[in-house]
């Protein structure tokens, strides 16, 4: 199932080439979970973002990189297909590609991706309960990616397509200094 866009981004373009091989594989969930790892730890850390995006580095040993951190961790699908972006250059682009393909990966199943934003890493129980719960207020069928975000004071904040869901603590206190003022 393509993008809904009708003029599909690079990052679209590369996420659908990628699940529709995970998907032929029988692996599009567990592919797009190791991407959107992968772009989440790549988005935490400006040494790794550097390293892989430095032109100065010769392509082999930014792959390689990518290899050392991947090869008992993900797929090789997810290994090669990251390493593929980091010798095309795009590796700015992995976190739009993760999304992307996890955009793809749950409309396949008739679902739509909560990207859900916490102060700590949400446990598997917790996630669960908050797919639920998204999907009730919402009405849709709903999976969560879940990262961590120093900027969360405590709560989570849910974006879904374009509605964002703010029930974090610094959105309540906020709300609370208004009521006050």
């Amino acid at each position: 199932m393509p993008p809904a866009t009708s003029t599909p981004t690079t990052a679209q373009q590369y996420a659908q080439s990628l699940a529709e091989i995970a998907q032929a594989e029988g692996c599009l969930d567990e592919v797009a979970d190791e991407v959107f790892r992968f772009a989440r730890a790549l988005a935490g850390s400006d040494e790794l973002r550097e390293a892989l995006s430095d032109r100065r580095i010769p392509a082999s040993r930014r792959q390689q990189i990518v290899e050392d951190l991947l090869s008992e961790r993900a797929k090789p699908i997810t290994a090669g297909f990251i390493s593929l972006l980091v010798v095309a250059e795009r590796a700015k682009e992995i976190e739009a590609m993760a999304q992307a393909l996890a955009d793809y990966a749950a409309r396949s199943k008739s679902a739509e991706v909560a990207y859900v934003r916490s102060a700590v890493v949400l446990t598997a129980e917790q996630v669960s309960r908050l797919e639920q719960a998204l999907s009730e207020v919402t009405g849709l069928n709903i999976e969560v990616k879940a990262s961590v975000d120093a900027n969360v004071l405590g709560g989570v904040v849910a974006t879904i397509g374009d509605t964002v869901i703010d029930g974090s603590v610094r959105s309540r206190l906020a709300k609370l200094r208004d009521t006050f003022v």
